[in-house]
């Protein structure tokens, strides 16, 4: 009844809030993804999403199938590495922008590296722009990074929005410089604060520039400014702060880049996979801890 393809199809359905983008995902027509969900609803004898023209929406019971369907695909995929032939062996060089190791990502590549212990993974962490250099330089394999909205290179895996933060309870003065906690150019996020209070008449002044995660949630907490920030993927100890102007752009999307030069690996492939599969977590935070 629960048939696996069928699932897939839910799940990514439920990942993209649309059947196009679901099926681009996985590699299948449209009409084939909603063939899937609606031979899952009849089987279950339960409406599964609520459409309508402008979006598609889970219903209650289809929010109670996630973790079922999640564990059924799982275990499936889980069968197909240990005797589905050959096990996935190699190396792969992934590089990640530094905002993406603050939440899920490492859990889910310690996952990863627990289904696939034949691969080599080695990671590199940095800003945007320098994962990008490392990629066109042949440095690395795999890249995923944030791009600007209406750029088109690389997989989308999920769109979120830049918001500003602070500590706790913080409060801008707008009749004072904003004091601004940056990446150093050129980082996107940077670029667009500064875009949206010089837009908006405001004055500023950068406080610090630092180039890593941990330094920027430092200054942050110390009270030395403001920072724009992925709403999705913000320090639990950081806040959204308002009576600022939206940053511009307020849309960013992140991606997964391959290098261009041949086609993916097996070991990229089944990154790749995992990735997109666990798009929720990455969107929406994952506050466990695994174990090691």
């Amino acid at each position: 009844m629960l048939d696996p393809v069928m699932l897939r199809s839910f799940l990514a359905v439920e990942q993209y809030r649309s059947f196009s983008q679901a099926a681009r995902q996985l590699g299948l027509r449209q009409p084939t993804v909603s063939g899937h969900v609606k031979k899952l609803e009849s089987a279950l004898g339960r409406e599964l999403f609520t459409r309508d023209t402008h979006a598609v929406t889970l219903t209650t019971e289809g929010a109670a199938l996630i973790r079922l369907a999640r564990t059924i695909v799982d275990a499936q995929d889980e069968a197909m590495r240990l005797f589905g032939g050959e096990p996935i062996t190699g190396r792969i060089r992934f590089g990640v922008s530094e905002d993406l190791v603050s939440q899920a990502l490492p859990a889910i590549l310690l996952e990863f590296r627990r289904a696939y212990p034949q691969v080599d993974l080695e990671l590199f962490i940095g800003l945007s722009d320098e994962i990008h250099a490392d990629l066109r330089a042949d440095r690395i394999d795999l890249a995923f990074v944030k791009r600007r909205p209406g750029q088109r290179h690389g997989q989308l895996i999920f769109e979120d929005r830049f918001i500003w933060a602070g500590p706790d309870g913080a409060v801008p003065d707008l009749t004072r410089p904003i004091p601004v906690v940056a990446y150093p150019p050129p980082g996107l996020s940077g670029e667009s604060a500064l875009a949206a209070l010089k837009h908006a008449g405001l004055e500023y002044r950068i406080t610090c520039t630092t180039k890593g995660q941990l330094g920027l949630r430092a200054a942050v907490l110390a009270g030395l400014g403001f920072v724009v920030h992925s709403e999705a993927l913000l320090p639990p100890d950081l806040y959204p702060v308002a009576g600022l102007p939206v940053p511009r752009p307020e849309r960013i999307e992140f991606v997964l880049i391959s290098a261009s030069r041949r086609a993916q690996s097996a070991p990229e492939r089944a990154l790749t996979r995992a990735i997109v599969e666990n798009t929720n977590r990455l969107k929406h935070g994952d506050r466990a801890r695994p174990g090691w």
